[in-house]
């Protein structure tokens, strides 16, 4: 099973080329990764998806370290942007993630984001909870 984040691009997301501004999709893949992870980490404690999430549970947090962004084609004002996220890469205290943006099945841009895990008191690096490993394997 994957994992896919939608949204319907707004009017004010898109430039004066009316693409998307391409900061926003910045903030489109830190909206799938957040809510990829807290629904990941609410299956594996046998919560509702859709609940709020309390990190501590797990003393876990995580932070972007590096992102990158390979643009294929535009997404437009009123497109639908599916977003599928995965990790492709675990380490000891990071891991990567991939956002694949699509609209209607056409390939629209790759992002690869570098996460930091963190001890969600002292936001000091820390090792990948083996729970958060499996939850984010299983969807």
């Amino acid at each position: 099973m994957t994992y896919v984040h939608s949204l319907r691009v707004r009017y004010g997301e898109c430039d004066m080329q009316q693409v998307v501004f391409n900061a926003n999709y910045l903030v489109y893949c830190d909206d799938a990764v957040d809510r990829w992870v807290r629904v990941c980490l609410n299956i594996e404690f046998g919560h509702d998806p859709d609940a709020h999430f309390d990190f501590s549970q797990v003393s876990f947090d995580f932070m972007v370290k590096t992102l990158t962004i390979n643009w294929i084609s535009p997404v437009k004002y009123g497109d639908v942007l599916d977003m599928t996220c995965r990790v492709s890469r675990w380490g000891n205290t990071s891991f990567d993630v991939d956002v694949a943006g699509s609209v209607g099945g056409e390939e629209r841009f790759l992002s690869t984001i570098t996460y930091v895990s963190v001890d969600p008191s002292t936001h000091q690096p820390a090792t990948v909870p083996t729970r958060v490993q499996h939850a984010l394997d299983a969807l």
